[in-house]
């Protein structure tokens, strides 16, 4: 099992290399599960232990997301009653987040052009 997660760690890893060398824009996982694919039609096939462990991790992808939908069952009265309060706090906080980073930025770029 050590074996085949340091398979699909390392075409993780080759995809966020490729992708931050040739096209940032597509997510690294993505490059990653392309270079995968192509070695498994190389090799005409996926190896028995990679297979098993691609299988496991599937099952229990689920699990991945039972803390997020726990928190929204947890705290629906508290969602429910203050959720557009949180919206707009919500808004407001990115906002004014996105244009101080733009000024720190813009105020940046100033001073390395001079």
């Amino acid at each position: 099992m050590i074996r085949s997660l340091t398979v699909l760690l390392a075409f993780q890893a080759l995809g966020e290399l490729l992708s931050k060398g040739l096209l940032p824009s597509i997510p690294g996982p993505v490059f990653g599960l392309v270079c995968l694919l192509a070695y498994f039609v190389i090799r005409k096939g996926v190896p028995d232990d990679v297979a098993t462990t691609a299988n496991v991790l599937a099952a229990n992808l689920g699990l991945l997301f039972v803390p997020a939908a726990v928190g929204v069952v947890v705290f629906w009265p508290v969602i429910s009653e203050y959720g557009f309060t949180i919206f707009v706090t919500l808004l407001i906080s990115v906002v004014c987040t996105m244009a101080a980073t733009a000024w720190v930025l813009n105020k940046l770029a100033d001073r390395i052009t001079k």
